[in-house]
């Protein structure tokens, strides 16, 4: 038998002073009771109760007994309010995790709005362009770029990541904006190491697809640096609207070939799939979908 019930059946009969008073506020039969209280006296070899045909008296152990009863029945009680008050009220620490880009440009300022609405929880933010696996290394969510989701999560989709050819304003006056991405060739690419070696920008138009090799001066695995080249003028960079948007609204890169389109990548906020996630959770979630997402008032009720 479970011995915290038994705990509290004892509890009950004492409280209410006989087994069928007890069973009655516990939903029990009085055979059920006795049973219970039997089993604890087994347990511990000594009796808990004096029965007589007219009530049922505390021994020394008993009442001792039940004292460390009520302690422990009101310990789990307390958990269970804890646990309770992590389900409802968003607290606590929340770890999340996101690539580079697209965490310090498009996430940090919905997370800095999440932390001004929802002042106990704090947000462990950490960057990194490797596909980090949130189940085994303790995240509570995640942002994942491309359509493989890792099946164990559970997935909601974001806005689409476009992708942008851009340059500086001093390359464009030296080269002159390209009519065709087969233009692209003659000049400096510079490349993301993640992409691979052998890595081509696809560009699309009116049905019609053009894949340029991505050969030139410089390689990095961070786009920041990237973007920092391209603005230096040393060459053409493809990146993310996350990196790009400030760049290109301030003038400090110009879009190449605005004609032609490049892929896009589907982006999803992931967590783990427990049946009632904690408030932090769930609240954090909702937050990222109604300002990054496509349709968060629809997806909202299925996630």
């Amino acid at each position: 038998m479970d011995k915290l019930r038994a705990m509290e059946v004892f509890v009950a009969a004492v409280d209410t002073g006989s087994f069928a008073a007890a069973a009655e506020l516990l939903d029990l039969s009085a055979v059920m009771v006795g049973k219970h209280i039997r089993t604890l006296e087994k347990q511990l070899g000594a009796r808990l109760l004096e029965r007589t045909t007219r009530r049922h008296a505390l021994t020394e152990i008993g009442a001792a007994y039940l004292d460390r009863c009520r302690d422990v029945l009101a310990g789990v009680h307390a958990a269970d309010g804890v646990a309770e008050s992590l389900r409802s009220v968003p607290q606590g620490v929340l770890r999340v995790t996101a690539p580079v880009a697209y965490g310090a440009h498009k996430l940090t300022p919905v997370i800095g709005d999440y932390i001004a609405t929802y002042p106990q929880v704090q947000v462990d933010l950490h960057l990194n362009d490797r596909v980090i696996d949130i189940v085994e290394e303790g995240f509570d969510c995640g942002i994942r770029s491309g359509a493989a989701v890792d099946e164990r999560l559970i997935a909601r989709p974001l806005a689409l990541a476009r992708m942008f050819a851009v340059a500086s304003p001093g390359w464009v006056a030296r080269h002159g904006q390209p009519k065709h991405p087969s233009e692209l060739e003659a000049f400096a690419l510079l490349s993301f190491a993640a992409w691979g070696s052998s890595h081509s920008w696809r560009f699309t138009r009116d049905g019609q697809t053009v894949h340029v090799p991505v050969r030139g001066p410089l390689t990095t695995n961070n786009g920041q640096a990237l973007l920092a080249s391209a603005m230096a003028g040393v060459g053409v960079i493809v990146q993310s609207d996350a990196l790009l948007d400030f760049a290109l609204a301030s003038g400090q890169v110009v879009q190449l070939l605005p004609d032609w389109e490049l892929p896009t990548r589907q982006v999803h906020i992931v967590r783990l799939p427990e049946p009632r996630p904690s408030a932090k959770i769930r609240t954090f979630v909702d937050f990222v979908a109604e300002r990054l997402g496509q349709h968060p008032a629809s997806e909202r009720a299925n996630f």
